[in-house]
């Protein structure tokens, strides 16, 4: 579940190196706007925590998308996209701040995306958990590895899967935000147990395998991708707690069951009204 290094050579010397922080930049500016504008009054340990993630996310797009390549340098880069960004993130709780402050139109555009059939199944833990498991042996186990090491549009792609995948697991299983139609708790602590014992397989199985893994790679230094390897063990047990105590967390102070009802207010009322009735 954690997203794997990638090689890359090279990239980032086409362009300005402060470039991949613009969108950070402009993530963590939008969502300091919306929240000094938010006439209920945003809660600041949610600020806190995505601009934590913003953090993050400038730190693996900026110095260590400058390293040399080493696979730990991008094994590090990648925990921190794939799997600790994404969760400072979630918990920033940004649907629900848009929703504070959007007008009415945008309301009820994202009451009736919340309500989506194709975004339950994107959300749903399990669905959540292979994206980002799956996308991780895609990598390991074949020539993609090599792939986007000699294709930059590859290897942004890449990262913005992991990123995104990363995110969907982690608001499918700990997310403050509306998800109507969430499983239960027995469900979200099953999908991040196989989730990390997936992980921790292939782990190790890279660990094992370094001398062949990833394929089709020209130059490689095996006790490099053993550290790597044992990087992504560790620093994803590390994520995985956090993201279990966040769950737990969520789960003990899970909303009141009105908040389904409230997404289908915001997808079906006219004005768009946040107003709630006691």
């Amino acid at each position: 579940m954690v997203a794997v290094p990638l090689a890359h050579a090279g990239h980032g010397a086409g362009g300005p190196t402060w470039l991949p922080l613009f969108p950070v930049a402009l993530l963590a500016g939008g969502y300091l706007l919306a929240a000094v504008s938010d006439p209920r009054g945003w809660d600041h340990r949610r600020t806190a925590a995505w601009l934590v993630g913003c953090a993050l996310l400038a730190v693996a797009v900026g110095p260590l998308a400058q390293a040399p390549g080493d696979p730990r340098g991008h094994m590090a880069q990648h925990l921190l996209l794939g799997m600790l960004a994404p969760l400072g993130l979630v918990l920033g709780a940004p649907v629900t701040l848009l929703l504070h402050v959007a007008p009415a139109p945008v309301r009820r555009l994202v009451g009736r995306l919340l309500r989506a059939r194709p975004l339950h199944l994107l959300a749903h833990p399990v669905t959540a958990a292979l994206l980002t498991t799956g996308g991780l042996a895609l990598v390991l186990l074949t020539p993609l590895y090599a792939a986007a090491e000699r294709q930059p549009v590859l290897h942004h792609a890449v990262h913005l899967h992991y990123l995104a995948a990363g995110y969907l697991f982690a608001w499918s299983l700990a997310g403050p935000d509306p998800a109507p139609r969430r499983p239960g708790l027995a469900v979200r602590v099953g999908a991040l147990l196989v989730a990390a014992a997936g992980h921790a397989v292939l782990s190790k199985y890279l660990y094992a395998q370094a001398e062949t893994l990833p394929p089709g790679l020209t130059d490689r230094d095996p006790e490099a991708f053993r550290s790597a390897a044992q990087l992504m063990y560790y620093g994803g047990d590390v994520a995985e707690l956090l993201l279990a105590v966040a769950l737990f967390a969520t789960w003990y102070h899970r909303p009141h069951p009105r908040s389904s009802a409230l997404i289908k207010k915001f997808a079906s009322a006219k004005d768009g009204s946040l107003t709630e009735t006691s």
